[in-house]
């Protein structure tokens, strides 16, 4: 089970923090990711970190604007989201999973909850 929190609205150039937390003792051991979702599409890979040595991995419409990071002490992983356009509005969903393939949702077996992103121009 993963909680969601963060997200809210903001003026296009503004920034966002997501957080994710989870209560289960593996977190650590699972690469953790974002995705988002607008409606009537499929949810698409934002980013990623994997659990071992911490790599990351982003979409291409996202790098260099959003850091993925995690904290495994307090079981946490963020999305630190600057230099947000309107495009980027949507409801974004951390997801952990325990395979190789980051960017593969159907890898993820646990979801949060979903938090909304609005960012107007």
């Amino acid at each position: 089970q993963l909680v969601q929190s963060g997200g809210g609205s903001v003026q296009t150039g503004g920034s966002l923090t997501l957080s994710c937390t989870s209560s289960d003792r593996d977190f650590s051991m699972n690469t953790i990711g974002w995705f988002r979702q607008a409606p009537g599409k499929e949810r698409e890979f934002v980013a990623a970190i994997y659990w071992i040595r911490y790599t990351t991995y982003y979409s291409e419409s996202v790098k260099g604007r959003f850091t993925i990071s995690r904290d495994d002490a307090q079981n946490m992983v963020f999305l630190q989201m600057n230099s947000l356009k309107p495009e980027d509005t949507v409801v974004y969903y951390c997801a952990a999973s325990r395979g190789d393939t980051p960017q593969n949702l159907y890898s993820y077996h646990s979801w949060g909850q979903g938090t909304q992103v609005t960012v107007s121009s």
